[in-house]
């Protein structure tokens, strides 16, 4: 059976809940130290949001992950997208 909630944002948003789960999977197992990696993270993000990513902001995104390696700053990232 399949929580009515999850069914809820599957039709808000046109995202599976397992492909949702599968990119926090790959976010929470991610080596943000590791360039190769969070240019796939990143790809992946914005095919699931629908939203293309320029080879400047994809860089300029790369850039502020790597630098730090620990973690994402999602509101940085939030700003660089405008």
């Amino acid at each position: 059976m399949q929580n009515p909630f999850f069914k809820q944002i599957e039709n808000k948003t046109g995202v599976s809940m397992e492909e949702i789960f599968a990119l926090a999977n790959a976010i929470q197992h991610a080596d943000f130290s590791n360039e190769k990696q969070v240019r796939k993270i990143i790809k992946r993000v914005s095919k699931v949001a629908n939203k293309p990513v320029t080879k400047e902001l994809e860089d300029q995104i790369v850039k502020s992950i790597v630098q730090d390696g620990k973690s994402l700053d999602l509101g940085k990232i939030q700003k660089m997208l405008g």
